[in-house]
């Protein structure tokens, strides 16, 4: 998967570069040819790059430069542009990335609401079940228990018959009274 994912992210990257180019071309011109945008846009920023580069060469090659020559104003025009425009690109890049950011934690988010909402129609699932077991559980203790009463009402009837038939053969077997002769 990240093998997967590095092409395609290089891929973005270079369709952000190749959009945002033109625009960075464009205001680059734009600073070449307006005075205004050259002066307080594009020259201090370049100033203040080439000051905190030459500052740190001196320093890495062991120097201890205490003034640094500005950069002519062309070059400093030319190389406040080209940082305009490399911040430009990177901006695009930035925002298409946040936006992206933005969208997989709404993704994240409406997934998560979605396995929440599952979750609690599971629960009443659950509950309505765990209630309609309850109910035939005192549905089946019932029945067991008119059961049981039915299973005593027939041994009531079947002794009833036995002891109607008993009584039955005692009377048959009992000799039949004789009429007195009498008076």
């Amino acid at each position: 998967m990240v093998v997967g994912a590095f092409p395609m992210a290089k891929l973005f990257y270079l369709g952000i570069r190749q959009v945002s180019k033109p625009l960075a071309n464009r205001i680059k011109e734009a600073a070449r040819r307006s005075e205004f945008f050259k002066t307080y846009i594009c020259l201090p920023p370049a100033q203040l790059y080439h000051w905190a580069e030459m500052r740190t060469k001196m320093r890495i090659m062991g120097f201890h430069a205490e003034a640094i020559k500005p950069l002519n104003e062309a070059a400093a025009a030319e190389l406040g542009a080209n940082l305009l425009g490399e911040a430009i690109i990177f901006a695009c890049a930035g925002s298409c990335l946040l936006l992206e950011f933005w969208r997989l934690q709404s993704l994240k988010h409406r997934k998560e609401v979605e396995r929440e909402a599952s979750l609690r129609s599971l629960r009443a699932d659950v509950d309505r079940l765990e209630q309609a077991l309850d109910e035939l559980q005192v549905q089946v203790q019932a029945a067991v228990t008119r059961g049981a009463l039915e299973e005593l009402r027939a041994e009531l009837r079947a002794e009833l018959r036995e002891f109607r038939t008993q009584i039955c053969e005692e009377e048959s077997q009992e000799p039949e009274p004789q009429p007195s002769e009498g008076p």
